[in-house]
């Protein structure tokens, strides 16, 4: 992901100054400015950054800060603050609610990957147990409703179109009444788009708003744009009544800085962002956590949902017993790798991590360690029983090493290297023995069961060294007590 370098940039700007021994004026300086020309080069609007600038010069003035005041930290804050406040449309959107029918309208141009969205909007909601199901009211576009209908088939959602009716109007009115009368609860219709913003796309737009009478129409809009978002979002909501906004392709434009803070400033949450082509690259967009992550600061509650998401409540005190247990068998890391699969792309949950940025796993990495993962379970599915349930790392001799590879098709130089992986974890995970894991949402209960000398052994070398060491760490567990919220450390936790 480009905006991860910026992340990395800003990161680098506040460790640098973290490294001065002095923090005084020519620090803090350079540290902004290194942030100016980062977000600059990020597409971001050069006044929207100038003003950041001026604000954070206004809320650390060096000057007047009484002496122990804990310079880096107030600092840090004050970046994180302003950063939040440019992404920040400063309102929420509409929320769908289960079991009461809600009709969604996507609007935007073509090539913004509308359609694509649509499906992922809709997979998203029947992963949480909303009833969805897709409408392709774009008789514009040849092959839209094929596209949408191939879709929604591979994620298992319900869908209508026509191939013979030419009215847009008459196939989302259709559409939407058919799916009430089914009970779904979240009827989504993806509506025509143009190469280029005209009179005839807004006023299809308005019709088939008005027949349908969306409870949100959400504006689709490509990130590549970069700062020309504000002009072509606000357009779009002179036409019809946007409630939200969904940013694509966020996965490889440098402008999608640009695209987020022009966004926001037409006052449209933006509430997901496309992370990728596949149905599972598609993030909420909540700017806290965001900013967060974009600067390797992590977002333990993200984490911690994904984790409750794919352990199903009936085996979460299982699972949460065996890691206070901490004993560790290769059954229990198969088990483990099945969940991260399904949790979605690994980039994403690691940087969800204080102290993983994506420089730590880099996208174009992604799929290989997709792929090893995949790897080992293929050779553990090769395992006795006996083997699999074992703690005793001893266990696994010659012949049984022999024979895992034979049965897997790998080398035996691959079943060692998964055999040390185990090891490695095992290793990490007996240092979680009598721990008291945190319920869902619960992050301050980790913070109080678990001493800095605890977490300083479990975090990798890096992580800890870009929190700022031991140090760094008792500041961060200290604070993730004692705020309201897990943003709370840097801001006022509302």
């Amino acid at each position: 992901m480009v905006l991860a370098q910026l992340g990395g940039s800003i990161s680098r700007a506040l460790q640098q100054m973290s490294n001065a021994t002095v923090i005084d004026e020519k620090v803090l300086k350079e540290c902004l400015n290194e942030i100016t020309r980062a977000l600059v080069q990020a597409d971001v609007q050069f006044k929207l950054v100038c003003d950041m600038q001026t604000n954070i010069k206004k809320i650390v003035n060096l000057e007047d800060l009484a002496a122990g005041h804990d310079k880096r930290k107030i600092i840090q804050q004050a970046v994180f603050k302003e950063l939040c406040k440019m992404l920040d449309a400063g309102k929420p959107s509409f929320t769908p609610k289960k079991g009461k029918p809600s009709v969604v309208m996507f609007v935007g141009l073509q090539g913004s990957g509308k359609t694509t969205t649509c499906t992922k909007y809709a997979y998203y909601h029947q992963k949480k147990g909303w009833k969805p199901a897709l409408v392709c009211a774009d008789t514009f576009r040849a092959g839209a409703f094929d596209q949408l209908k191939q879709n929604a088939t591979k994620a298992k959602i319900p869908f209508y179109g026509s191939y013979m009716e030419s009215d847009p109007v008459k196939i989302a009115v259709d559409g939407v009444e058919r799916f009430k009368k089914e009970n779904c609860d979240l009827i989504i219709v993806d509506t025509s788009g143009r190469h280029k913003q005209e009179a005839a796309l807004f006023e299809e737009m308005r019709q088939v708003s008005e027949a349908t009478k969306p409870d949100l129409v959400i504006f689709v809009m490509d990130s590549s744009i970069g700062q020309a978002a504000f002009d072509q979002a606000q357009a779009f909501k002179q036409s019809v009544a946007v409630g939200a906004v969904i940013v694509t392709k966020m996965d490889g434009h440098a402008k999608g800085g640009g695209a987020l803070s022009a966004v926001a400033a037409t006052k449209s949450p933006v509430i997901f962002i496309g992370t990728g082509e596949h149905m599972d690259e598609f993030e909420v967009f909540d700017v806290k956590p965001f900013v967060s992550r974009l600067l390797g600061m992590g977002d333990w509650s993200g984490f911690m949902d994904k984790i409750h998401e794919v352990v199903p409540m009936d085996q979460q005190p299982e699972l949460l017993q065996k890691l206070s247990e901490g004993n560790f068998t290769l059954r229990i890391m198969y088990e483990q790798f099945q969940k991260i699969l399904k949790m979605g792309p690994i980039s994403q949950v690691f940087s969800m991590l204080p102290g993983f940025s994506a420089e730590l796993m880099p996208k174009g990495r992604e799929k290989e360690s997709q792929a090893k993962i995949k790897r080992y379970m293929t050779m553990m599915d090769s395992m006795t029983n006996e083997e699999l349930d074992s703690s005793n790392p001893k266990i696994m001799n010659e012949s049984r090493i022999m024979r895992i590879a034979r049965g897997a098709g790998r080398q035996v130089r691959e079943v060692m290297e998964m055999l040390e992986e185990y090891k490695r974890l095992a290793k990490i995970w007996s240092k979680m023995k009598g721990l008291k894991f945190p319920k869902k949402g619960d992050m301050s209960a980790l913070s109080r069961n678990m001493n800095a000398q605890q977490m300083g052994k479990v975090l990798p070398s890096q992580m800890l060294q870009q929190i700022g060491g031991m140090g760094g760490l008792q500041n961060l567990m200290k604070q993730m007590g004692s705020a309201k919220d897990m943003m709370g450390m840097f801001g006022d936790g509302n």
